[in-house]
This record gives structure tokens, sequence and C-alpha cells, in this order.
């Protein structure tokens, strides 16, 4: 289907360049808004009317016209009719649909995709301090950041995965404090236990192998304890790999992986915080006041400016932010994706003021945010809010072992991310249609169960003779079928991985209302075939769909 709207595309940019030179330049399909007018709509009649001096039914008759006597157009057009104040619809033949089939089977895991156009892109996401388990939250922006990078790449994109993290700040001395209290057999609710302490259990598991000397080891660092309980350094460099430990253990359990993790340390240590505050001194884009040096975001579009430097000499969190996206830039990453929870919001005026002040060249808007919402989490009809893991938050582990990571990622993914999400762990794990990845899944399992009852190669059917398809049930699946490319570019472009999980929630429906509608197995061979390539490409458009929602796609269930 995609070859047969570009070669009708192609036809259409000839038709108008001969009506108006200059006018084929701009030839585009519409899908039309009301399923019934057609396949394909045009608007070009009423773009070019006024240039044409005519009314626009008068041009868009001109058009039908033309298009009509085209080889393409006749090869794959059943009919061209003019409603409404010009539009043109376009219903294609049964052979166009099917074509759809043919590209599924002959493309296999790569139907769908574009190929490479060179771009990097940095995709910096979940970026959780070590201070603790990772949280439903931290779920949602990893289920979001891997799905975006799997969209991205799937336009031909060259995808890098960032985890970003702070590894010397104020909330690191907390756990380093919090843990040096637990090996001296303090606990949550003693007589000078601290208010800001972490109180989860966790702490008391990091002391527990601190004080054995053990050695953790995780994707970007290691280190072993000494086991001196007055040792704070070591106390919080093991802490630190302790807990990346951890959250790498989620995040394979999740199968989410990353390129490389960066330290907000490094960003002072190598003296890239400090040139940025240069930069932007030297622009004349600071000033000094009560004490304290500003930025002057409001410039930039910002509500008010920004303290930069407070008076005992620290620097506010955007700063160092303003410095990463510099490096980033430097790096060679013009193309940057930030996946953040919503309290962030705040962050972006401030950031992107910041990076237009320091006049390196990056442009506006730069770089783009997806912010998401928290999850609540419901289990038995009640909401759960504790962890005996983290003491005060449900964790992504305990989610994975309530459920199963295919659930947990489609669950996570199937709003849009700035909408509110309640997690239901019971429709999580149930095994019937309204679970909507047990559903989806289940159309693909399906389909391999008729596949497995044929019990021929699947490689016999790319080249089949597909003109029996021509029943209403079968059409509808093969439009279905030919929306998946389209689907993904508009996914990918607004960075919407929801948009993927509609799609397969649609996709297995009209799957599994053709099954209902036809059978498949019949005696006919020809038949027979054809509606084995209709079903087989079926699976195929499911298995790719899912693997961009890093879901598997069982063929047994």
């Amino acid at each position: 289907m995609l070859s047969v709207k570009q070669e009708l595309l192609t036809a259409l940019a000839a038709a108008l360049e001969r009506l108006a030179p200059g006018a084929g330049e701009k030839a585009a399909f519409e899908s039309p808004k009301v399923a019934a007018h057609g396949d394909l709509a045009c608007t070009a009649a009423m773009q070019l009317a006024k240039q044409l001096k005519q009314n626009p039914r008068q041009t868009a008759e001109q058009i039908r016209t033309a298009l009509l006597a085209l080889p393409a157009f006749e090869r794959w057009v059943a009919a061209i009719e003019i409603a409404g104040p010009g539009f043109i619809n376009i219903r294609l033949r049964p052979a166009a649909w099917q074509q759809a089939v043919r590209e599924v089977l002959d493309a296999g895991a790569d139907f769908g995709n574009r190929p490479a156009n060179g771009e990097k892109v940095l995709v910096e996401f979940v970026s959780a301090n070590p201070t603790g388990p990772l949280h439903v939250g931290h779920g949602r922006q990893a289920a979001l950041g891997d799905a975006i990078c799997n969209l991205l790449a799937t336009q031909g994109a060259q995808v890098y995965r960032e985890f970003y993290y702070n590894d010397a700040g104020v909330q690191i001395a907390t756990l380093a404090n919090s843990t040096q209290l637990r090996a001296r057999g303090l606990k949550p609710g003693d007589a000078g236990w601290p208010e800001a302490a972490y109180n989860g259990e966790y702490i008391q598991d990091i002391a527990n192998d601190f004080l054995a000397g053990k050695t953790v080891t995780s994707d970007d660092r290691a280190f072993t304890a000494s086991g001196d309980i007055e040792d704070l350094d070591s106390i919080r460099q093991f802490a630190v790999a302790y807990l990346r430990h951890e959250q790498d253990l989620d995040l394979k359990a999740f199968q989410v992986r990353f390129d490389n993790y960066y330290l907000e340390s490094s960003l002072y240590t190598s003296g890239k915080v400090a040139a940025t505050v240069q930069k932007l001194q030297d622009a004349g884009k600071t000033y000094e006041q009560d004490g304290a040096l500003w930025l002057k975001s409001t410039d930039y579009g910002d509500d008010k400016d920004r303290v930069m430097r407070k008076g005992d000499g620290t620097f506010t969190y955007f700063v160092p932010d303003v410095a990463y996206h510099i490096a980033k830039w430097e790096r060679g990453f013009h193309k940057v994706v930030n996946i953040q929870g919503t309290d962030h919001h705040g962050t972006i005026a401030r950031v992107r003021a910041g990076l237009q002040a320091a006049g390196v060249g990056i442009p506006e808007g730069y770089p783009d945010y997806v912010l998401h919402t928290m999850v609540r989490v419901v289990k038995g009809g009640e909401e759960v809010k504790i962890s005996k893991r983290a003491g005060s938050y449900v964790t992504l582990r305990d989610l994975i072992e309530w459920t199963s990571k295919d659930a947990v990622r489609f669950f996570l993914l199937s709003r849009k991310p700035d909408t509110e999400y309640t997690f239901d762990v019971d429709l999580a794990v149930a095994q019937n249609n309204d679970n909507p990845v047990y559903y989806v899944q289940y159309a693909h399992a399906r389909i391999c169960s008729v596949l497995r009852s044929w019990g021929g190669d699947r490689a016999a059917l790319v080249g089949v003779d597909l003109a029996a398809l021509d029943s209403p049930a079968a059409q509808t699946l093969m439009l279905a079928l030919a929306r998946y490319p389209d689907m993904l570019t508009h996914a990918a472009a607004g960075f919407a991985p929801h948009d993927v999980t509609f799609y397969l929630r649609d996709l297995a429906a009209t799957y599994h209302s053709y099954y209902d509608a036809e059978r498949i197995l019949v005696d006919d061979e020809a038949v027979r075939l054809a509606r084995l390539a209709l079903v087989a490409a079926t699976a195929q458009v499911l298995h790719n769909g899912l693997a961009v929602l890093g879901v598997s796609a069982p063929s047994r269930m």
C-alpha cells in the first residue's frame, strides 16, 4: 500500500504541475474525515482555484479528468468523486489494499520502518538519583522513553539512550547519613533519627552489606565497602553503587537499556558549569542582586528572572541543567528529547532561556520535553501507597512481580503521558478481553494457532494470489494494516507511543471480527492461501507494533 500511495502521489504531482507550474510540489493526500467518503482525499482544487481564476469545483473537475487518464489511477483507483466546495475523494480498488498484505509479508519485521536518515537523537529518561528503588513513576518514564526511542528508530533516526543522575548532592548526603545511622543500630522512630532521613528497609540492607565489606557492581560503577562505620565517604560511594545496581536490576527486568550514564558531578569537575556561567556573564545576561547572581530569563519569555547562584555560593538546580544541555549540543546531538515528570514543568523555560542566553548556536525550542504524571496503583479495589521494599511508595519491581513486564509496559503506555493514570493490578493479570495487553497478544497467538493448524511454510504466502480478498471484512482488515506506517510516523513526530497501543487494540479487534466473519482454512486452495496471507500479515504487524512498545508477541496463550 505504501508503494501504491507513492505511485498515486507521483501521478497527482505530475497532473497538478501540468495544470499550474509549481503546484506539483504541494501534492498531498489526506485521510477523509468520514470513511464513507473514500480512501484518500485531495484539497488541491481549493488551493489552486484562485490562482487559476476558477470556481474550486471547476478546478476539481479538471484535476479529476486529468487523474482518470493516468495509468497509475487507472490501475489502482475505482472512482474519483467531487464533494462540497471542491474536495476530491478517491476510492481505491481492492487490488490496492491487497498490496498492503504483500508489503507486510515482503518487509517482515521492517514493515513500517523508514530508511536511515542520518539524524542523531539523544533521549534522556529515567534519570533517577540513586537514593532508593525505582518507583512506578520511574516505570512510566522508562516505558515512555524506551518506546519513544523505538519509535524514532523506525523513522530512520540513530537513537542514543542516556541516563543522567546526581551522585554527590544533598540527597546523596542524606542517603549516606541514613545508611551510617542504620549501620550504628538506629532505625526510624528511634530518638535521634532525623526527620529528613530515608526510612525504607532497603537502607538497612545497604548498611548490612557495607559492614560486611561487600563489593557491588552496576552498569556504570563498582565499589567495595571499607566496612568502617566512620568512613562516611566510603558509605556514600557504596550506597550509590548499591542503589545503581538495584536500579539496573529493575531496568533489566523491564528490558530497558542505556547507552550512557552521565553524572551531574562531572559537570562541576570538568568545569562545564563554571564555563556555562562565564558564557552567560560574558553575554551580559546576568546581574547581581541581594547577594545572588541572577539570569535575565524574562528576556526569553520566562515569567520572572531566576537565581543562578545563591548567596551561599551554591548553584540552583537549573544551572547544571543548562551546562548539561550545552554538552549535549557539543556532542553532536542537535535533536534531544527529555522525558520527565510534570513537576519539572517550571524547568523548561529556565533551561531554554539559559541555552539561548549562552549564545552557543542552540535554536529556540531545544530540547524537546515529554512530561508525564505520576501513577496510582489499585489492587483489590484499593489504592496501594507503600512497599515493603521502599517503605513509602510502590516500586517498579513490585508492579512487575505482581503482574508482568508486558502488562506494566502496555498499561503505562496506554494513555497520553500528561494524563492521570490508575494502574489496576487485577485487570493487568485478568485473562479476558477487558485486559488490553491480553486482548492484543491473544489476537497474535490466535493467528499463530491458525498457521500451525495449516502447517505450511509462511514464506510460501508471499507470492500468493490475493484476488479472493474481496469481502468487506477482508477489506477492513487490509485497511487497518495499511494504516500502520503512517501511524508510526505520526506517533514518532508527536512522541506519542499511546497511539501505538490504540492502533494495536483496533487492529486486534478488526482481526477478531474478521475471524468471526470468515473461515480461514477452507477447502478452496486459492481462497485458503489468500486468507492465510492476510492473517499472517496481521500477525506480523501485531508483532512489529508490540516490539515498538517493548512487549512480547507470544505464539501460544
